[in-house]
C-alpha cells in the first residue's frame, strides 16, 4: 500500500514538479529561496497527499500549496522587517544623546541662510524647490499641483540645484 502511494506521488512530482518550481521562482525571484520553498511544498504535499480524493485536482492543489508556502514566507519576512523598522529603531532613538544648543543655533542659522539663497532664485525654479524641500512633496505631486509635465519639473529642479550649488559653497 505505502509503495503504491509513494510511486503515485513520485509520478505527480515528475509531471508537475518543474512547473511548480518555475511558478515559485516567478513569485520570489531568488533561486535558492525558490529551491527551499519548493522542498517545503513537496514535503507538505507528501504529507497531505493521501487526503486528496480526486486526481483531477492534483495540479491546482499543488499550486495552492506553493502559493501558501510563499505567503507564509512573506509574512515571516515582513514580521522581521517590522521588528527592525520599529522595535530596534525606537529602542536606539531613546538612547540618542540630546542635541547640543550650539549645534541647534548653527543649524537654524544655516537653514535661514539657505532659505535666503533659495529666495534669490527666479520664481520658476524657486517654486519646485520650495515644494520639494520645504513642503516634502514628491516630483509627481509637484507636477500635478503646478499642471506641468514631469520632465519640466525635473528640468526646473536640476536647473535650480545648478544655480544654488555655487551659492551654497559660500555657506560651507
Amino acid at each position: 500500500m505505502r509503495e503504491g502511494f509513494t510511486q503515485s506521488f513520485e509520478e505527480l512530482v515528475n509531471e508537475y514538479g518543474t512547473s511548480i518550481f518555475k511558478y515559485i521562482f516567478s513569485l520570489v525571484k531568488h533561486k535558492e529561496l525558490a529551491e527551499d520553498l519548493y522542498q517545503e511544498v513537496l514535503l507538505s504535499a507528501y504529507l497531505a497527499y493521501p487526503s486528496i480524493k480526486e486526481q483531477s485536482k492534483y495540479k491546482s492543489w499543488l499550486y495552492t500549496v506553493a502559493v501558501n508556502k510563499c505567503r507564509d514566507y512573506w509574512r515571516k519576512e515582513n514580521k522581521s522587517k517590522d521588528f527592525w523598522k520599529e522595535g530596534v529603531y525606537s529602542y536606539s532613538v531613546s538612547f540618542e544623546p540630546a542635541s547640543i544648543p550650539e549645534e541647534e543655533v548653527l543649524h537654524k542659522f544655516s537653514a535661514e541662510q539657505m532659505a535666503e539663497k533659495v529666495n534669490l532664485l527666479p520664481e520658476i525654479y524657486r517654486y519646485p524647490i520650495y515644494l520639494y524641500y520645504y513642503q516634502d512633496l514628491t516630483l509627481v505631486e509637484i507636477a500635478k499641483q503646478s499642471d506641468l509635465p514631469m520632465s519640466t519639473v525635473k528640468t526646473r529642479m536640476k536647473r535650480a540645484k545648478d544655480r544654488l550649488r555655487p551659492k551654497m559653497l559660500s555657506l560651507a
